[in-house]
């Protein structure tokens, strides 16, 4: 058999590497990044191929060095040595983070402005209030006080609620309307800024709910990184799935086989 590697005692030939791959949990991530190269590769011979310029390149590498808190050659070397690279091999490192991220802009730039709207109504941010108790009576009456002015929202919460809102008198948010129980972003999305929403079950929950403030989400540069990354997640993961689901090969073993949300 052809060895693959040593450690300590242990030599450990090419066969049984994907076998403990496997048993360590670690190949999955090994075939994610094994797609990823190969995407890189494959529109690096396209039309829209990926180009780095050599300020691109000289700045991913302070970054990647950075990082690592490696602050001179001596610690390069020494951490080179550590992790068994060779120069080239820390070349390709040092400058990956900055191709995948040309290959999302590449592949999905263009798409960024439908899928943002498309994704909107889960982005938007709320402020609001909210009151919770499992006894339907305490409700109705905490309710009817605050209608009434007899009582503040925040004085309240600090005494009734039940949830952790209780230490901010009932204040919770900003919080993207995704996170939350899709009640309540029908009631939040329904409501204006200071109406009272009368009690509603929720799970075990009765709620008294009030929005202080809707924040709509913007399409600026930090939105635009991180719906890039949900794309691009989103896409590996198919391509993940496709792998799994393709006939394996004999003596293949590298292929292995919201009602729940919470109120705050």
């Amino acid at each position: 058999m052809t060895e693959a590697i040593q450690i300590g005692n242990r030599t450990i030939t090419a066969s049984e590497l994907i076998s403990l791959l496997a048993s360590y949990q670690m190949l999955p991530q090994l075939q994610r990044e094994l797609i990823v190269d190969e995407a890189i590769e494959q529109n690096s011979r396209s039309t829209k191929a990926i180009e780095c310029t050599p300020e691109e390149v000289a700045q991913a590498k302070q970054q990647f060095y950075a990082e690592k808190q490696l602050k001179n050659e001596e610690d390069i070397q020494a951490w080179m040595a550590h992790q068994g690279l060779t120069p080239g091999q820390l070349e390709v490192i040092t400058t990956r983070k900055l191709k995948i991220e040309k290959f999302k802009q590449a592949t999905w730039g263009n798409k960024l402005e439908s899928y943002f709207f498309q994704s909107k109504a889960k982005l938007d941010k709320v402020i609001y209030s909210l009151l919770r108790t499992q006894d339907v009576g305490i409700a109705q009456e905490l309710y009817f006080r605050i209608q009434a002015k007899e009582n503040s929202f925040a004085d309240l919460a600090r005494e009734y609620s039940l949830g952790p809102e209780a230490q901010t008198g009932g204040l919770v948010g900003p919080i993207e309307l995704n996170a939350l129980h899709p009640v309540m972003v029908q009631m939040l999305s329904s409501s204006q800024p200071g109406q009272i929403l009368p009690p509603t079950r929720i799970a075990e929950w009765f709620v008294i709910l009030r929005l202080e403030k809707f924040i709509p989400a913007q399409l600026d540069e930090f939105m635009k990184v991180r719906l890039l990354s949900e794309l691009f997640e989103t896409w590996l993961q198919e391509q993940q799935k496709r792998i799994m689901s393709a006939p394996q090969k004999e003596g293949d073993t590298g292929r292995q086989g919201e009602g729940d949300k919470p109120l705050t």
